[in-house]
C-alpha cells in the first residue's frame, strides 16, 4: 500500500504543472522579474552598439542606398531625424539580438507549468520560432528589399527625385522585418494546430487553394502595394505550409514511439 502511494506521489510530483501552491503573488513578482531581465538584455546590448549606431544604420540603409541614382541621398524632414533614426535602428537591433535572452525569459517563467510531454515539444517549437524569425528577416533584407527599392527607383516618374525620409525608412524597414518575420512562422503555426488535434494533415491539403489565396491577402495587407513585394511574401508562406505540413507528419509519427519508449524505461 504504502508503496504504491510513493509511486503516486512520485507521479503526482513529475506530472503536475509547477509548483500548485505558489501563490498569485509570487507569480506576478517572477514576471516581473523575468521582464526585467529581459529589458536588462535589451538595455546592455543597445547600450554595447550605441558607438556603432552609424554603422548599424549604414547597414540597415545600404539596399536602399544602393538602388538610388547616382548623386542621389535620402533625406531628414524632421529636425531631430537624424539622431533618433539611427537610435532606433540601434535600439531595434538590440532587441533583434536580444530575442533569444527574450525568450528563454518566457519559457523559464512559462515552463514549470507545463507537463514532462509538453516540455519535449516546447523547446524545439522556441528554438525554431527563434530561427525563422530571423531567417525571415534575413530574407527580406537581402532578398526583399534589392527587387522592392530597385522596382520603387525604376517607376519613379520622369521629373521626380526619389529621396525616402530616413524616418519613413526606418517605419518601412519595422514594417517588412514584421511581416517576414511573422509569415516565417507558418510551420510553427501548422505544427502546434496537428500536435493539438485542432485539424488534420489531410484537411491542410484540401485547404491548400483558400491558404494560397489568404497568402496573397496577407502579402496585400502586411507589404507596400506593389506586387513584387506582396508576391515574395505570399510564395515563401505558400512554401512554409506546405514544409510544416511535410515536417510536422514526420515528427508525430515519431513522437509516440518515443513516449512508449520512456514510458518502458520508467
Amino acid at each position: 500500500m504504502s508503496s504504491s502511494a510513493d509511486s503516486d506521489s512520485n507521479d503526482f510530483a513529475d506530472g503536475v504543472p509547477g509548483d500548485t501552491e505558489q501563490s498569485f503573488l509570487s507569480h506576478l513578482v517572477e514576471l516581473r522579474q523575468r521582464v526585467m531581465w529581459a529589458v536588462l538584455a535589451v538595455l546592455i546590448i543597445t547600450l554595447c552598439l550605441l558607438p556603432f549606431s552609424r554603422d548599424i544604420y549604414n547597414f540597415l540603409a545600404a539596399p536602399l542606398l544602393d538602388e538610388l541614382p547616382e548623386g542621389v541621398t535620402m533625406v531628414a524632414v524632421e529636425v531631430a531625424s537624424p539622431f533618433l533614426t539611427p537610435f532606433k535602428m540601434t535600439l531595434l537591433t538590440g532587441v533583434f539580438l536580444a530575442m533569444p535572452v527574450i525568450i528563454f525569459q518566457i519559457w523559464s517563467f512559462v515552463a514549470p507549468g507545463l507537463y514532462n510531454h509538453e516540455k519535449r515539444i516546447a523547446v524545439p517549437i522556441l528554438i525554431s520560432s527563434c530561427a525563422l524569425f530571423y531567417l525571415g528577416c534575413a530574407f527580406a533584407y537581402f532578398v526583399v528589399f534589392p527587387l522592392v527599392f530597385a522596382f520603387f527607383n525604376a517607376v519613379t516618374p520622369e521629373g521626380v527625385t526619389f529621396m525616402p525620409d530616413i524616418a519613413h525608412y526606418l517605419n518601412f524597414l519595422l514594417l517588412i522585418f514584421f511581416a517576414f518575420g511573422l509569415a516565417f512562422e507558418v510551420p510553427i503555426v501548422v505544427f502546434i494546430l496537428l500536435a493539438l488535434g485542432v485539424t488534420t494533415a489531410e484537411s491542410l491539403h484540401e485547404k491548400r487553394p483558400y491558404i494560397i489565396v489568404g497568402a496573397f491577402v496577407v502579402g496585400m495587407l502586411l507589404t507596400p502595394p506593389d506586387i513584387i513585394s506582396q508576391t515574395l511574401l505570399a510564395l515563401p508562406m505558400w512554401v512554409l505550409y506546405e514544409l510544416g505540413i511535410i515536417f510536422s507528419k514526420i515528427l508525430l509519427n515519431r513522437m509516440p514511439a518515443r513516449d512508449d519508449e520512456a514510458e518502458g524505461e520508467a
